[in-house]
């Protein structure tokens, strides 16, 4: 009965360690040409949740686009760039306050990286404690790095007040944080900093700039599919009937 007993915990230790083994620290995926999406992971109701953010590869060094969730990647994340493209990171913009986009910002400063947010981004930070930038944008911004053109663009309150997105024109890719929500999700996630009746709106601005994207980044989960602004309307809509906000 012991030696039953030994090999069932033995079995149930390794099952626990496999699956912990299953999600990867740091993912690095390829997206299009010099784009790539990175993925951390952190606890979240009581799972393993996965918080996607993007780099770019230009002549110019490494343009970062948030930073790890998970605090324990913020060096493995430059290594892993240097020992893949053979640059460094130059610059790194965070596209809200939440630490799922700023963690990583003071160390990455400390690291000589420039870090941006916007200026309404920096004074929450501030206000909650948050990591923020050495640089601060002011308006709508087109940032040139090496090869490169992308805009910073303010498109309103939704997820949290000061949610911007990041267009890269040429490649018709929208990276849009947590603003937009993947087509996995089954409801518009954290509420606590969001202003869930101007949040279609805010949706539906980016419809009409951004017309025909190819690739649309969001902040968690799958990123694959096309069809993340619809979802996200479908689910702050469910959401609506559910709450009659």
């Amino acid at each position: 009965m012991k030696k039953i007993l030994a090999l069932i915990i033995s079995f149930s230790l390794l099952a626990h360690t496999f699956g912990q083994r299953a999600t990867p620290a740091l993912k690095i995926t390829h997206l299009t040409g010099d784009f790539y999406v990175f993925t951390t992971y952190h606890d979240y109701k009581g799972t393993a949740f996965p918080s996607n953010s993007m780099y770019l590869v230009t002549n110019k060094g490494v343009v970062m686009f948030d930073t790890p969730w998970d605090t324990t990647q913020f060096q493995p994340l430059l290594d892993s760039i240097q020992a893949r493209h053979h640059k460094k990171v130059a610059i790194c913009i965070a596209t809200h306050f939440h630490e799922d986009r700023t963690a990583g910002l003071a160390y990455y400063r400390q690291q000589g990286i420039s870090t941006y947010t916007t200026r309404m981004t920096d004074s929450l930070a501030a206000a909650h404690n948050a990591k923020r930038a050495a640089r601060l944008i002011d308006k709508d911004t087109v940032f040139t790095v090496g090869q490169y053109n992308f805009e910073t663009w303010y498109p309103g309150q939704g997820h949290s007040p000061d949610n911007i997105i990041i267009w890269f024109g040429q490649q018709r890719i929208i990276y849009g944080g947590c603003l937009i929500k993947s087509v996995e999700a089954k409801d518009p996630g954290n509420l606590s900093d969001a202003n869930v009746k101007e949040w279609p709106a805010t949706i539906h601005r980016i419809q009409k700039k951004y017309k025909h994207p190819n690739f649309i980044i969001t902040g968690h989960q799958d990123w694959l599919s096309k069809n993340a602004l619809e979802h996200t309307l479908q689910l702050l809509q469910e959401q609506d009937n559910k709450k009659g906000w």
